[in-house]
C-alpha cells in the first residue's frame, strides 16, 4: 500500500481523537471552575484540553497533507497508465 495513505490512515482517527479529547477537558475544566473548587485544578484541566485540541489540529493537518500526496500519487499513475494504454493503441 501506498506509504502516504498509511500515514493518512494513522494520523486522521488520531487527530479527531485527540480533538475530542482537547473539547471534552476543557469542559470538564469549565465545570469544575463552575463548582469553585480550586483554582489550580481547573487551569491544570483548562490546559491540558488545549494542548490536546492543538496537537490534534496539527496532526489532522498531516493527515490532510498525507492524503493530498497520495491522491497526487494516484493521480500520476493514472496519467502514466493512460499514456501506456494510448502508446500501445498506436503501436
Amino acid at each position: 500500500m501506498n506509504e502516504h495513505y498509511e500515514k493518512w490512515d494513522e494520523y486522521a482517527p488520531r487527530g479527531l481523537i485527540l480533538i475530542g479529547f482537547g473539547f471534552t477537558m476543557i469542559m470538564r475544566a469549565a465545570h469544575v471552575r463552575s463548582q469553585k473548587k480550586g483554582f489550580l485544578r481547573w487551569v491544570i484541566q483548562f490546559l491540558i484540553g488545549l494542548v490536546s485540541i492543538n496537537s490534534g489540529i496539527a496532526l489532522f493537518g498531516e493527515a490532510v497533507k498525507e492524503r493530498t500526496l497520495y491522491e497526487m500519487d494516484v493521480k500520476e499513475l493514472r496519467r502514466q497508465d493512460a499514456k501506456a494504454e494510448s502508446e500501445a493503441v498506436t503501436e
